[in-house]
């Protein structure tokens, strides 16, 4: 691992946020015993997870919508590392971004567009900062303000790994190209593959 990887894991760690529940949405912890740890994987069957102890989202009718076992940490690092200036998150989902962007001096300001009212009465109260700006809406409908320049835009809205996300990454792509010095799209590269019919 190189020196800057190593960096980013130590600013990109489990969140610990509380347990809830409102309305369709839940968060809620997840104890993986060693006897178990080879043997389960995330939802949609990424790896193994390590034993210990996560926090997951979850939605009724959609089962985990995020985590922070640590391949979903890892999807992560990216952004965090091209995080600086003012920053865009879409998807709050539980915060893992958020805070690890939050760590970095060189971040000055983060907006966060998230869809679900619910998660965003849940999670958003757990990261106070005076640099944090929580908006209530679709990142595909969202307006940046008039002469807004982002450093980094992060868009993590998908539930699963799959081909069919595309057309979404690349609608959110030319929305805010002129508003990015960078942006991403969650395990973008991964769905590349699976619609090259090849594995991730």
């Amino acid at each position: 691992m190189t020196i800057v990887a190593r960096e980013m894991h130590a600013i990109i760690e489990p969140v610990t946020i509380p347990e809830g529940r409102r309305g369709d949405w839940t968060v809620k912890k997840l104890t993986v015993t060693p006897e178990v740890s080879g043997r389960t994987g995330t939802a949609w069957g990424r790896g193994h997870v390590p034993a210990g102890t996560y926090t997951q989202l979850c939605c009724e009718g959609r089962g985990v919508v995020m985590s922070d076992t640590p391949d979903e940490l890892i999807d992560q690092l990216e952004p965090v590392f091209r995080a600086r200036g003012h920053v865009l998150i879409t998807g709050l989902g539980i915060g893992a971004v958020l805070a690890a962007v939050l760590k970095k001096p060189e971040v000055t300001m983060v907006t966060v567009v998230e869809a679900a009212p619910d998660v965003v009465a849940m999670v958003a109260p757990n990261y106070r900062d005076d640099r944090v700006e929580i908006v209530t809406a679709s990142a595909f409908d969202y307006e940046p303000p008039v002469g807004i320049r982002y450093g980094m835009v992060w868009h993590d809205i998908w539930d699963r790994i799959t081909a069919s996300n595309l057309p979404g990454m690349d609608l959110l792509r030319r929305r805010y190209e002129s508003y990015a010095d960078w942006q991403g799209c969650w395990c973008e590269w991964r769905c590349q593959m699976l619609a090259a019919g090849l594995k991730s």
